[in-house]
């Protein structure tokens, strides 16, 4: 080691650290020679090469003195031409001489002189071994021509006035303006730019044509007419136009030689032209150019990136976009990979959208074409996935890459993004707004089972309408069904608000309630001035600050609403009428036209401090009396408001369990120790103790642990819930998260029976084997073996879920038809099952339980078109099926990530209300059901009042159910023809004249074949024709087609029960007859005060959360609250 560095040299005095670096080490005595190294070879050749041609910069600078130079030759030659006195005759002498002064030709010679010394230079540097190749170009003849008689003349005096063509120097100022040109766009690495220089040399070469002919006319003309500039220029401009007067021709042979040349070089440059600028007009159209830095800096845009665009997308997006008033001067820039779709060019093409909407083709993976977009300029970016792969996962890489790309390239720009699978959200948590696919779609799904139509509440929430849809029908529901489909939530500033400045200091469901009863906006949330979390409603604990934002449901927000004070005496005589009479329209008079509602004020005055009180009957009356509705308190009472009056179900569940429950499934409450997929909320739910083994979660397969190998044999209490699935994809986890949340009665709990294509991973079955009365079963809704295996005789929900390898197909809106389908046969042969349905496409809800020949279902066709015509946005919103909650498609929550971009707080709303976020001190979506001993509230304003005074509650609607008052359908005719002679006269009084032509008209094909027996017996009736009047021969065979229909339902529900008995099952709980499809369900958002309760109506309520009134914020397992006063307490809060 020491003699290593003994060897070592010594530093030398003055040596830097400079030398170290570039391997300086010239102290040493060794022989070193700096070398220099060039781009190009070091000879004199190559550096003028470099500098004239091969350098950008310096190139560009000389083609630009070029080009002037031959734009001044010309000029001179326009000059020696107006200058010019030609002496008289018709000499052949005046075409080869003319008259040229001695300054004039000093500069000609000059310009001559430069141009042929830059050309042959320029002829040298370029040349590579072929002289020739150099020679016979066509500049270079030209510069020859017209420079080198100039360059003669000065040897020989005699040539000065020798003609020369110097107007073909133009020919050579477009050479060098197309060279100048494409040096530019290198300098500048400018690129796209080939639309541009056509154009250019389009203009360029018309305009050298033109001046050619102007200049060889006049010239050959001199022996003839003499005309002068101006008189040439009109002739070429006739003759060009193809307009031809007739009053300047040309007279010598020379010259109309000239013009049929020119004539036929024009027939031949211009039509190239004009095909090379078509072809690069066409293909920037399919890639749709670009948007400019100063429509960009000066208009505001956003950008719109998805892979494919389809007509139904595209839509739903400029629609929803540009129902906001203060979006009507945004632009929407669209960039997609691929080729404009013919429907979508088609709709671009009208003038409302072609002057907003700006389509180009390219990727948002590329910076070339996020510039071409003004990216960094947009006032957001929405990327949307493609939901119609038949790989969503890689569709959803695809999403991520364009996030990541368009952050990466601007980062200010605000992002909202969507995304299918749950497990991918994590990846891009840095957007503004992130819509997951799956799990609103599964939530959503699994609240449509406890809060019925859920989905169409959701839907009609994230959707703008100003109500008007349905208002020119003839009947009352859809009136009144399309009136609050206009409602919206919006948000205020208490102290801002009208609504609610006043009802500062004071408690959130006081509030709530004299908002509705005054203006009959429904205040459902509020969100501190220092708080990111929004709280549904927080409960009566909650006091108002002025500061509060306020998030309320009305048809219209307050800004674009007026107030109307009607006098003392007509307000005390609607007071005194407000409870008579049926359901009319709203009390307050809601007017919406041109975005502006107005508003009458009740008056307050008229009645009672307390509030609104229920008349109390007679003592006459033997009816029970019932208490009157207790007043909202403006400040709650904390000694009146005990923790068991919000929890009285849970308290009655933990403090009288069923005795004969087995005391090892005692269920706890708790957060589930498992979760699929990253980025899922937290949710405290009912839990076991234990989790059960896997064999345990299959409910066809018998295990050591229990012998149950189908429903029936568990002995569930409560109906099942199926959903029917392809996979167990991360999502279907948010579908049992929302049914097994704490805040749900555990006596109410439905069991959950997975029918999945393929079997479960077990990642999957580790999230789900912690929640109580989860199962899942490995079959498909084709078999009708395995729909009756897993319950669904005795189900109350089927959920079918739409499969992702049927989402795709070679036409789109056959993407559903196998679920659809398969649908339409469960509702054959369980048509009492409550069938919820996922679709692709909405345009399919239409056959949904399907019926051709019914003609109220016709009715709602036509008006789903006019209503279509009228340009609303919700136009299917009267089918049947998804009116009451029985269908749905997830493409209709792309509304709420486009809504979110003037109402940021949608998604988190929306979230909420699903139950797929929860936040402490937040409420919850629950529905209750009126039942008869309710209807004593009667009207919708005293069941609000009910509501907050009693438990705090917030009613946002109603879903009510009526019977179908139009003639029931074919299908729906169901008559033995035995009680056929007894019910002849109910049905000539009951049904229209059109519903029977209609079913005399039915084709018998339509049926299966009947039995023997029914087919004998129909043939005698047939014998027995001719002998009665036409009148009894078109009731024989009303009666025969009743027959017929029974046997199909007959011959249906044998096919179910001998499956049923091959099986093994019981048939007992089969009822083939029981159908509700003459009944009709509809939503009412926020309806008016006045509105009649009737029964069986069930009532959206947003609950307080439980956990907010507890002393203690943290949950436990095993504490029982309240145990003594846990009845008393729901018998108060039961309406």
């Amino acid at each position: 080691m020491v003699d290593l560095e003994s060897e070592v040299p010594p530093l030398p005095p003055r040596y830097r650290f400079r030398d170290l670096l570039l391997g300086d080490q010239g102290w040493q005595n060794d022989d070193r020679v700096q070398v220099e190294f060039f781009m190009n070879e070091n000879t004199f050749k190559e550096r003028l090469k470099l500098f004239f041609i091969k350098n950008q910069r310096s190139s560009l600078r000389i083609r630009l003195f070029n080009f002037s130079l031959k734009l001044l030759s010309c000029l001179l030659y326009i000059i020696r031409v107006l200058l010019e006195n030609p002496s008289q005759g018709n000499e052949w002498s005046r075409i080869f001489w003319v008259n040229r002064s001695l300054p004039l030709w000093g500069l000609q010679v000059l310009v001559a002189l430069i141009s042929l010394f830059e050309t042959i230079l320029l002829g040298y540097l370029s040349y590579k071994g072929n002289i020739w190749e150099q020679i016979l170009r066509v500049p270079f003849i030209l510069e020859i021509v017209n420079a080198v008689p100039f360059v003669i003349s000065i040897f020989w005096p005699s040539l000065r006035n020798l003609f020369v063509p110097v107007f073909l120097n133009c020919w050579l100022a477009k050479h060098a303006l197309e060279n100048m040109i494409n040096d530019l766009h290198r300098a500048i690495q400018r690129t796209g730019s080939a639309m541009f220089n056509q154009v250019l040399i389009l203009i360029s070469t018309l305009l050298c044509l033109i001046f050619t002919c102007i200049c060889g006319i006049q010239h050959l003309e001199r022996i003839g007419k003499k005309l002068n500039l101006f008189d040439s220029l009109y002739f070429c401009i006739v003759t060009f136009s193809t307009v031809g007067f007739g009053d300047v021709t040309p007279e010598t042979w020379p010259s109309k030689l000239f013009v049929v040349a020119m004539i036929c070089v024009a027939l031949v440059v211009l039509p190239i032209q004009f095909e090379q600028l078509a072809y690069l007009w066409m293909e920037r159209q399919k890639s749709g150019g670009n948007y400019s830095r100063h429509r960009a800096q000066t208009e505001k845009h956003v950008v719109l990136c998805v892979s494919s665009l389809k007509i139904d997308l595209l839509m739903d997006f400029l629609n929803e976009f540009y129902a906001h008033p203060r979006l009507q001067d945004y632009y929407v820039v669209i960039l997609c990979p691929t080729e404009m779709d013919v429907q979508v060019r088609r709709v671009l093409q009208i003038p409302m959208w072609s002057q907003r909407v700006i389509y180009l083709q390219g990727s948002a993976l590329k910076d070339q074409d996020l510039l071409r977009a003004k990216m960094d300029d947009a006032e957001a970016c929405f990327i949307l996935s493609s939901r119609c792969e038949v790989d969503r996962t890689s569709s959803d890489h695809q999403t991520i890459l364009r996030a990541w790309a368009v952050k990466d390239f601007a980062p200010n720009c605000p992002l909202y993004v969507q995304i299918l699978k749950p497990e991918n959200k994590f990846h891009i948590k840095f957007a503004d707004h992130v819509v997951c696919e799956e799990e609103f779609k599964y939530a959503m799904l699994a609240l449509n089972c406890i809060c019925p139509a859920t989905s169409t509440l959701i839907t009609l929430l994230v959707h703008t309408s100003r109500g008007q849809e349905g208002q020119q029908s003839p009947e009352q529901w859809q009136k009144t069904y399309g009136r609050c489909s206009g409602n919206e939530v919006y948000h205020i500033t208490l102290e801002d608000s009208a609504f609610f400045a006043e009802y500062e200091g004071k408690s959130f469901t006081y509030a709530s309630f004299h908002a509705h009863k005054k203006f009959g906006v429904c205040l459902i949330g509020v969100r501190r001035e220092d708080n990111k979390n929004i709280l549904l409603n927080p409960g009566p604990r909650y006091i108002m600050n002025a500061t509060d934002i306020c998030f309320y449901i009305n048809i219209t927000k307050e800004e674009n609403s007026a107030f109307k004070h009607q006098d003392q005496q007509k307000r005390c005589k609607a007071s005194r009428s407000f409870y008579h009479g049926p359901s009319r329209l709203p009390v307050h008079s809601i007017i919406a036209s041109m975005g502006t509602v107005a508003i009458d004020l009740q008056d307050t005055s008229c009645r009672s401090a307390s509030g609104p009180t229920l008349a109390l009957p007679s003592e006459g009356i033997k009816e029970i009396r019932r208490p009157s509705i207790a007043p909202v308190l403006e400040v709650a009472d904390t000694s009146s408001i005990q923790t068991c009056d919000l929890l009285s179900d849970q308290s009655e569940d933990e403090t009288a369990p069923d005795e004969k429950m087995p005391s090892n499934l005692e269920y706890a409450k708790g957060y589930p120790p498992y979760s699929p997929y990253i980025g899922s909320s937290p949710t405290f739910c009912h839990l076991l103790h234990e989790k059960v083994p896997f064999c345990c979660l299959r409910l066809d397969k018998s295990c050591q642990h229990n012998y149950y190998e189908d429903a029936k044999a568990y002995g569930f209490k409560n109906k099942l819930i199926i959903v029917a699935a392809e996979t167990a994809g991360n999502g279907l986890y948010n579908f049992i998260v929302p049914l097994r949340a704490y805040y749900r009665p555990k006596k109410e709990l439905n069991p959950i029976v997975l029918l999945l294509d393929n079997p479960p991973e077990i990642h999957f079955l580790d999230a789900i084997c912690w929640f109580p009365m989860v199962y899942y079963m490995v079959g498909s809704i084709d078999n009708l073996d395995d729909l009756l295996r897993c319950g669904v005789t005795f189900a109350a929900n089927m959920v079918v879920v739409d499969k992702e390898s049927t989402m795709s197909a070679e036409e789109d809106y056959m993407a559903d038809a196998k679920t659809i389908v398969n649908v339409q046969t469960l509702f054959r042969l369980f048509s009492s099952l409550s069938i919820i349905t996922e679709l692709t496409h909405p345009a399919n809800m239409r056959f949904m339980q399907f019926r051709a020949k019914d003609c109220y279902s016709l009715a709602l066709s036509k008006l789903e078109k006019k209503e279509r015509e009228r340009g609303s946005n919700l136009a299917f919103m009267f089918r049947l099926p998804f009116a009451a909650g029985r269908v749905f498609s997830i493409s209709m929550l792309d509304t709420l990530l486009y809504q979110s971009f003037v109402k940021d707080y949608m998604i988190s709303i929306t979230r909420l209300l699903l139950g797929l976020d929860t936040i402490p001190g937040s409420g919850f979506l629950c529905s209750i059901k009126i039942t008869e001993d309710d209807l004593w509230i009667r009207t919708y304003a005293r069941l609000y009042q009910k509501l907050c005074s009693s438990s705090g509650d917030v009613p946002i609607g109603i879903y009510r159910t009526e019977s179908q008052k139009l003639a029931t359908s074919e299908s729906q005719i169901s008559i033995s023809v035995e009680e056929w002679e007894d019910t002849k006269d109910c049905k000539e009084q009951g049904l229209p004249r059109g519903n029977r032509r209609n079913s005399t008209c039915s084709d018998q094909a339509d049926h299966p074949l009947l039995r023997r027996k029914s087919m004998q017996w129909a043939r005698r009736l047939s014998r027995k024709g001719p002998k009665h009047s036409g009148k009894t021969a078109e009731k024989i065979t009303q009666q025969r087609l009743n027959l017929y229909r029974r046997s199909e339902r007959q011959e249906l529900a044998e096919l179910v029960k001998s499956r049923m008995r091959h099986l093994g099952l019981s048939t007992v709980g089969y009822d083939e007859m029981n159908d509700h499809q003459s009944t009709l369900s509809y939503i009412l958002i926020n309806p008016s005060p006045d509105t009649r309760l009737e029964l069986n109506d069930v009532v959206y309520l947003i609950r307080p959360d439980p956990l907010s009134y507890l002393p203690n914020s943290e949950p436990s397992r095993d504490s029982s609250l309240c145990r003594p006063t846990a009845q008393d307490s729901r018998e108060e809060t039961q309406l």
